[in-house]
């Protein structure tokens, strides 16, 4: 592994707190060690446990959750924790060994959510499934996808898009939702209870991000732009991501005025998108924005 990066996020005990992986850990497994005895399965918890205010550690998914005694605060020390185990996983170092045993096997759990868009379900899990946003129209775009590729194998997938703890699937016309949805539900939960690969670990880097801003194409937006990208992620991505889709800025122009966003997942092809692009997303940057928007056009809307 290598490049891989450590973000650090609170959690509702103030005593706990998550580095969360830029790629996963584990693979749909869950260990907890209470000490360095406890953690002879995992060279990096043992680690960790040689810090003198580690309580518990919980590994799963992407993240390391850390449990902390009351002689520090994670203030004083998160950055460090974070750096070292950056560094650790950096490194290819082993972070669970082969013979480790997962704390309990957690049963997987799918469900079926209808969306504004009659041609898209998405289908819900109680686990996450990927760490970040996958589109995918065709299935000469799964090579480094494998659960995408063999749902489209299904002769009536026309896309899918992976979010979290979700998948949305487009389908055609030639079928009803009430004669598939059965049986994609268990085929999605079938896979992820056997542990097979979502997203293979060789996805290059490019493709990986190719659906996010980096820093440094931020950095070089002029003001508004990056006051409307601000706005999206606060305020429009929550709602749209609720209905299985997502929504990406593409440009601003400003002499026009026009702002110019890709719709993905349940949103492409939407019905009602237009409404929600005029009524919410439009209004929206109008009211924070004053003066400074003329209109949102969606390019594949």
């Amino acid at each position: 592994m290598s490049g891989i990066t450590i973000s650090i996020e609170k959690t509702s005990n103030p005593a706990i707190i998550k580095f969360e992986a830029s790629t996963f850990l584990t693979r749909h497994n869950s260990y907890e060690f209470k000490n360095i005895d406890d953690a002879k399965d995992s060279p990096l918890a043992q680690q960790l446990f040689y810090l003198p205010f580690v309580k518990t550690i919980f590994i799963s998914g992407n993240f390391i959750a850390i449990e902390r005694y009351n002689i520090v605060t994670w203030e004083d020390v998160q950055d460090e924790v974070a750096e070292q185990i950056q560094n650790y996983i950096n490194e290819g170092k082993e972070i669970i060994s082969e013979s480790a045993s997962p704390k309990k096997v957690v049963p997987v759990t799918v469900y079926a959510e209808s969306t504004p868009n009659p041609t898209v379900m998405k289908f819900v899990a109680n686990k996450k499934v990927v760490d970040r946003i996958f589109e995918f129209k065709n299935i000469d775009e799964t090579k480094y996808a494998p659960l995408a590729q063999s749902l489209f194998h299904f002769p009536f997938v026309k896309e899918v898009f992976l979010d979290k703890n979700y998948i949305s699937i487009t389908k055609y016309d030639m079928v009803e939702w009430n004669d598939i949805t059965m049986e994609i539900r268990e085929f999605i939960r079938n896979y992820i209870h056997e542990g097979k690969e979502v997203i293979s670990k060789d996805i290059p880097v490019e493709q990986k991000e190719k659906i996010q801003i980096s820093d440094e194409s931020f950095e070089e937006l002029d003001d508004i732009s990056k006051e409307i990208i601000n706005i999206l992620e606060e305020y429009i991505k929550p709602a749209v991501a609720s209905d299985g889709g997502n929504i990406m800025f593409d440009s601003y122009d400003p002499n026009s005025k026009i702002v110019k966003v890709v719709l993905q997942g349940a949103c492409s092809g939407c019905p009602s998108s237009t409404m929600t692009l005029k009524s919410g997303i439009e209004n929206t940057l109008k009211s924070l924005l004053k003066g400074q928007v003329s209109e949102v056009v969606a390019i594949n809307g």
